[in-house]
């Protein structure tokens, strides 16, 4: 019956199929003839199963990591490394094996179990269920079988003869429905089998069933076939250390920052004696913690790891290379011999010179830097900035110390916070954060580890933003990344007394760049904006027969900032987007600037109010024909100065010849129209005359005939005068024509 369940037989089947596919070295040497050993290398070889811890680990931002396995194998080995099977398309893309012995073993090979297709699997066997096929499609491919076909009514016993689908109209109301058919032929002939009516279907064929069930076996072994064995076989004498290394798919690891900011002015002296007193905009000195989280998703644990965080992000893809790829091959005829006629054969392109396939070489050179020292606070700092919170509160307040608990200041924030564990600097290119102890990670484990705890210079600000709509600045800072390290992308939590301020983020930040960080709205400070645009007639000339007006136009803002705070002083750092094809005035210079905005800046006393007015310009102009402007605006831009008389003069003689035209234009429609009106009359009289009841004797016959002539004779003049009227007209037009065309006028 389908229904029923593997035997007992399949069962075995797939075993000693699994156990093939896991070892086809094995198998391959089993199935082989003997080979007579005429060297030592011919000999059978005995193999030990080894393992290699891992020892180094390097995680990227592309969302991948490189793993290194060292161990110490002695003698012929097979190194068996597990994988998941989607992780086995990274190792093949990857791996590499070195034997460091220097000539005491060698590589021989890496081996491990393909992994067929399932629908090529699936079409090897005698029942093909690669297309999931419907209970009647699958009868049907086995034509020829014999079945036994249960039945409410009976059972049928035959062999198949087909299957096929009819259209019949059942239910209530009646509807037409598909209905699958099976025909069978049996000892008293055909017959056609409802299959929605049968109980079961038996195949009597045991090699036919026993295919069925392995087609089944192998469905359910592609299912659970989930983790993968990939053995590194090694030969060789004595003691030799090996060294597996593979990238494979892994978690990126983030950052995320602390950003102490000094107590005060006093603290800030306190902790940083060094700071110039000459760069009042660069004052303080705050101090960066950046902490790395990674995160081992795998099911090994990390044990004792030299671990390294690399910033760069390389190039990674996916490739198929684990599932076997069969390329389509045509089906070609027989050849056939014919008979052999001239050919013709194209001309090369191109001529002679090197060869496309000539080899290039380039000198291959490894660049290595070592890793520079991470920045080490002085002893002396860290001492001198010390804080015995403990005696302080005792001697200050008498409070009970055991009942107590004070809260952190920035000093013991920034003295007594976990210090970097990496090393950094340059690998080939890229930089990275090497951890400077191992580090144990166990399976389906996170963890956060220090990589940068040092001294950035910097200063507060309030950051106002054009655009935004808001009423206030942002609390902010500018701080230069003098770390020593490159600053990954991510939040920084922000720290200000000892107590959380806010949040920040940051992009990339190579080491000695600026950047700024704004971490809650400044309440103390409003900010007022008034806007003002205007656009002005500078020039108009005639160039080329056009009348061009050149305008200036200014757009304005002015931003009123007032500290309400009684106490500070504010460094306002305004920023204002760009405005392509404006110029900014030279009088508003920006202290610095973006791709996108320009940076202003104002210093505002306590309790103070300051304006800031940025203004853009353009000039630009538009163009029309000469004779398309106004006589009345010309005139006052002649008036206000903006143009010459000349350029009235010219208009004036530009405007009397296209009057000219315009009087010749209105005569030809004229004249038009008289002769329109003229053939319309001659059509009525021409009906009239045609008429059956007058007579060719008549004196309106007559009238008629005299009328028809003096018409004829107008229309004669008219034509004339029409052809004068255009020619005088054309005339004209290419006299305007010729004073437009080169006229110049400033």
């Amino acid at each position: 019956m389908l229904a029923r369940t593997l035997r007992p037989a399949a069962l075995a089947f797939v075993a000693g199929l699994a156990m093939c596919l896991a070892s086809p070295a094995l198998a391959q040497r089993s199935n082989a003839a003997p080979k007579a050993a005429t060297t030592p290398d011919d000999a059978p070889k005995s193999f030990t199963r080894e393992q290699l811890d891992i020892r180094r680990i390097t995680l990227y931002r592309s969302g991948v990591a490189a793993f290194e396995r060292h161990g110490l194998i002695s003698g012929n080995a097979r190194i068996q490394l597990q994988f998941n099977v989607d992780q086995i398309n990274d190792i093949l893309k990857s791996m590499f094996v070195l034997d460091l012995s220097k000539g005491n073993g060698r590589i021989d090979n890496v081996s491990y179990a393909p992994r067929e297709p399932l629908s090529k699997r699936l079409a090897s066997f005698g029942v093909d269920l690669s297309d999931d096929p419907s209970l009647a499609t699958l009868l049907g491919r086995l034509r020829g079988a014999r079945v036994k076909i249960a039945m409410p009514d009976g059972t049928v016993e035959g062999t198949i003869m087909g299957e096929e689908t009819r259209q019949e109209t059942r239910g209530t109301p009646p509807q037409p429905m598909n209905v699958p058919y099976l025909n069978v032929v049996t000892s008293s002939g055909i017959r056609s089998v409802d299959l929605r009516t049968t109980t079961s279907i038996t195949l009597l064929d045991a090699k036919l069933n026993e295919e069925l069930n392995k087609a089944l076996a192998a469905m359910a072994e592609h299912r659970t076939d989930t983790v993968k064995t990939v053995d590194v076989n090694v030969s060789g004498e004595g003691a030799r250390d090996i060294v597996v290394g593979y990238v494979q798919e892994s978690p990126v690891w983030k950052t995320s920052y602390r950003l102490v900011l000094p107590d005060g002015p006093e603290a800030a002296s306190k902790t940083n004696p060094d700071t110039p007193a000459s760069n009042p905009k660069m004052s303080d000195r705050f101090t960066m913690q950046g902490w790395a989280i990674v995160e081992n998703t795998s099911d090994e644990d990390w044990r004792d790891v030299t671990l390294a965080l690399v910033s760069g992000r390389p190039v990674s893809f996916k490739m198929d290379l684990y599932e076997p790829l069969y390329v389509y091959r045509p089906n070609v005829p027989v050849p056939t011999v014919p008979g052999v006629g001239p050919k013709t054969y194209a001309a090369t392109t191109g001529g002679g010179g090197q060869s496309p396939f000539q080899e290039s070489s380039t000198g291959a050179g490894a660049t290595t830097a070592s890793p520079a020292a991470s920045p080490a606070r002085k002893s002396e700092a860290r001492a001198g900035s010390s804080l015995d919170r403990r005696s302080v509160l005792n001697s200050s307040t008498g409070a009970n110390l055991s009942s107590l608990s004070p809260a952190p200041t920035s000093a013991s924030l920034a003295e007594y916070s976990p210090a970097s564990q990496a090393s950094v600097g340059e690998v080939g290119e890229v930089f990275q954060f090497e951890i400077d102890h191992p580090v144990t990670i166990e399976r389906q484990r996170s963890a956060m580890i220090p990589i940068i705890n040092a001294g950035v210079e910097g200063r507060r600000v309030s950051i106002f933003s054009a655009g935004d709509g808001s009423d206030h600045p942002l609390r902010g800072l500018e701080f230069s990344n003098s770390s020593g390290a490159q600053l990954i992308p991510g939040p920084i939590a922000v720290y200000d007394g000892g107590t959380y301020a806010g949040d920040a983020v940051i992009g990339h930040v190579p080491e000695g760049d600026k950047r700024l960080v704004s971490y809650a709205v400044d309440l103390s400070v409003d900010v007022d904006q008034a806007s003002d645009a205007s656009r002005q007639v500078r020039k108009v000339k005639i160039a080329k027969g056009l009348l061009v007006t050149t305008f200036a136009s200014e757009t304005s803002k002015t931003f009123t900032f007032t500290n309400k705070d009684t106490k500070r002083s504010r460094t306002i750092v305004l920023e204002h987007p760009k405005q392509p094809g404006w110029t900014l005035d030279q009088n508003a210079k920006p202290a610095s600037e973006t791709a996108f905005n320009y940076r202003f800046e104002l210093d505002i006393a306590s309790g103070k109010a300051e304006k800031k007015k940025i203004a853009f310009s353009r000039v630009d102009s538009s163009a029309v024909g000469l004779i398309q402007g106004d006589i009345r605006e010309l005139s006052q831009y002649v008036a206000g100065g903006q143009a010459s008389p000349g350029v009235l003069a010219a208009y004036q003689q530009a405007a009397a010849k296209q009057a000219a035209i315009d009087a010749l234009a209105k005569r030809i429609s004229g004249l038009d129209t008289d002769r329109s009106d003229i053939e319309k009359d001659q059509t009525r009289i021409r009906q009239n005359m045609s008429g059956s009841n007058i007579d060719r004797q008549s004196d309106l016959y007559s009238r008629y005939v005299k009328k028809l002539g003096e018409q004829e004779t107008r229309i004669e003049q008219i034509q004339k005068d029409l052809d004068l009227a255009r020619e005088d007209k054309a005339k004209a037009e290419r006299e305007l024509s010729d004073f437009i065309a080169n006229l110049n006028v400033d």
